[in-house]
C-alpha cells in the first residue's frame, strides 16, 4: 500500500485515526491497534511476507531479553553476534541469494540453479531497525521491552515500515508507552504529510516520466546529448522528491500518533562537498552506519590505513544495502573513494570554501552517481554517461528533446527551487513581521496546503504514473 494512494488517504488512514482516537482509551490499547493495522498495511501487497516480519519481531524480542539479562557477562557478545547473523541471514536469503548464485554462474561453469525469491518490501529498513533495538538495549539507550507486541510496534509501525526513515530504538523508546498526543503535533503532522504527498505526486512522478523516457531512448540508441542531461537531472530530482517526500509523509504520520522521528533530509543539493551531501542525504542511514559499524570498527581513532579501511567498509556495505546489483556495489564504492579523497587530501575543505565551485563540484559528482544508481547494469551506466559527453555519435539536440524541454521547463524550475531552503527563509520572515501579517501568512499557508492536497489527490484519482523507488529496498 502506498501513502500516495486514494485507498490509503480515504479508507485506511481515516479508519486507523477514528479507532485510535475515538475508541481507544489507554496507551496499551492504542499500541495494539497500531500494531494490528501496521501488519494489515504490510500484508496489503504480499500477505505471506507478514510471517517473515513476525519471525523477525519474535526473534529480536528474545534477543533483547537475552542481551538485557547478560549485559555485564561474557555471554552478551555471543548473543549480539548471533542476533546480527540471524537478521543479516534473513535479509541475505531474500535479497541477495539469487544475485550471489547468478554471480557465481557468471564467473564459473557450475551452472547452479538461480533461486527466484520474491523480495519482502522494506526488508532492509526493518532489519536495520531490529538490529538497532537489540544494540540500543545493550548500550542502555532504551529499556528492554517485556511485551513482544511492543517490539512488534517498534519494528512494524506502518509510517516508516516500508521505506524508512530508519528509526533507531533510542529515538522513540520513551514514546512507545510515554508519548503524549497533542493537537499541535497532530496539526503539524497533517501539514508535513501534505508537503510530502505534494513532493511525491506533483514533482517526483513528473520527473519520473522524463527520466524513464531518457533511459528508454538510451536503450534504443536514440539519445541526444541534451536529453541525456535532461534525463539525468530529472532522475536526480525524482529520487530526492520520491524518498524525501515519503520521509516527510512518514514523519508527519508519526506526529499524528504522538511519535517524533528524526529528520532524514536537510536540503542535500545545497551541499558544497560530497561529505556534506552525505550529512544531509538519507541521514538515518548514514548515521546508522556511523554508529553501528564505523565507530565500532574504530572510526577515525585508529591508524590512517585502518581509518581508510573503515570508510571503505562502510561505503561498500552502504552500496550492498541498497540492492542486489553490481551497480549498487559500484555506487557505494564510488562514494567511498570520493569521501576518502576528500578526507585524506583536504579536497572537501578546499572546494567548500567557494559556494559556486563547491556546489558545481558536488552536484556533478552526485549527478553521475545517480546515473549509476538508476542504470540496470554498469555497462548501461557507462553507455548513458557516454551520451552525456557526446559519445556514440550522439547529436546535441533534436525535435523530441526540444519538445520535452518546452513541456517541462516550468516543472524543472519549480523542482530546482524546491531543493533550496526557502522554507527556512519563510520561517525567519514570519518571526520578524507583526502579528497581523503573521495571521495573513498563516491563512495563505493554509490555503496553499489545501490546494496542494486537492491537486495531488486529483492526480491520483486520474491514475497518473505513480512509481516508488524505495519500494525496492
Amino acid at each position: 500500500m502506498l501513502f500516495s494512494s486514494t485507498f490509503f488517504l480515504y479508507v485506511f488512514l481515516p479508519i486507523v485515526l477514528i479507532i485510535y482516537y475515538g475508541l481507544c482509551k489507554n496507551q496499551n490499547t492504542r499500541n495494539n491497534v497500531l500494531l494490528l493495522f501496521s501488519l494489515l498495511f504490510y500484508a496489503w501487497g504480499e500477505p505471506k511476507f507478514v510471517l517473515v516480519m513476525l519471525v523477525s519481531i519474535l526473534a529480536n524480542y528474545y534477543f533483547g531479553l537475552l542481551v538485557d539479562r547478560t549485559r555485564h557477562t561474557p555471554k552478551v557478545k555471543l548473543y549480539l553476534i548471533t542476533m546480527v547473523v540471524f537478521n543479516l541471514t534473513i535479509m541475505g536469503i531474500f535479497k541477495y541469494l539469487g544475485f550471489l548464485v547468478q554471480s557465481i554462474n557468471d564467473i564459473s561453469n557450475l551452472g547452479l540453479t538461480v533461486p527466484q525469491i520474491a523480495l519482502p518490501i522494506g526488508i532492509s529498513f526493518f532489519t536495520f531497525q531490529s538490529i538497532s533495538y537489540v544494540i540500543d538495549v545493550y548500550r542502555g539507550h532504551g529499556k528492554v521491552l517485556k511485551n513482544p507486541l511492543d517490539v512488534g510496534l517498534y519494528i512494524a509501525f506502518f509510517p516508516q515500515l516500508i521505506a524508512g526513515p530508519i528509526v533507531r530504538y533510542e529515538t522513540i523508546a520513551e514514546e512507545i508507552h510515554g508519548r503524549c498526543e497533542t493537537e499541535k503535533d497532530f496539526a503539524d503532522g497533517i501539514v508535513r504529510f501534505i508537503i510530502g504527498l505534494s513532493k511525491k505526486v506533483l514533482l517526483s512522478n513528473q520527473f519520473a516520466l522524463i527520466a524513464d523516457k531518457a533511459y528508454d531512448l538510451e536503450g534504443a540508441g536514440r539519445l541526444t546529448v541534451a536529453f541525456a542531461w535532461l534525463g539525468a537531472i530529472s532522475y536526480m530530482l525524482q529520487i530526492y522528491f520520491d524518498f524525501g517526500g515519503y520521509s516527510d509523509m512518514a514523519i508527519g504520520l508519526g506526529k499524528m500518533f504522538g511519535f517524533h522521528f528524526n529528520e532524514n533530509f536537510n536540503f542535500p543539493y545545497i551541499a558544497k562537498s560530497v561529505s556534506e551531501f552525505w550529512r544531509r542525504w538519507h541521514i538515518s542511514l548514514s548515521t546508522w552506519f556511523r554508529d553501528y559499524v564505523y565507530i565500532p570498527l574504530g572510526g577515525n581513532r585508529v591508524s590512517k590505513m585502518k581509518h581508510l579501511r573503515n570508510i571503505f567498509i562502510v561505503w561498500l556495505l552502504t552500496g550492498i544495502w541498497h540492492g542486489a546489483n553490481w551497480t549498487f556495489i559500484a555506487w557505494g564504492v564510488y562514494f567511498g573513494i570520493i569521501l576518502i579523497i576528500e578526507k585524506f587530501t583536504g579536497l572537501g575543505n578546499f572546494v567548500s570554501k567557494s559556494k559556486v565551485i563547491g556546489h558545481i563540484y558536488t552536484l556533478f559528482l552526485v549527478l553521475i552517481s545517480w546515473v549509476l544508481f538508476r542504470a540496470n547494469s554498469i555497462g548501461d551506466a557507462v553507455s548513458y554517461i557516454g551520451y552525456m559527453f557526446g559519445q556514440h555519435d550522439a547529436i546535441l539536440m533534436n525535435d523530441l528533446t526540444y519538445l520535452y524541454l518546452k513541456e517541462n521547463i516550468y516543472i524543472l524550475i519549480i523542482g530546482i527551487l524546491t531543493c533550496l531552503p526557502f522554507s527556512k527563509l519563510a520561517r525567519n520572515l514570519f518571526d520578524k513581521v507583526n502579528p497581523m501579517m503573521q495571521k495573513a501568512m498563516k491563512i495563505l499557508a493554509m490555503l496553499t496546503l489545501i490546494l496542494l492536497f486537492f491537486v495531488s489527490v486529483s492526480y491520483l484519482v486520474k491514475g497518473t504514473y505513480n512509481p516508488f523507488i524505495y519500494f525496492n529496498f
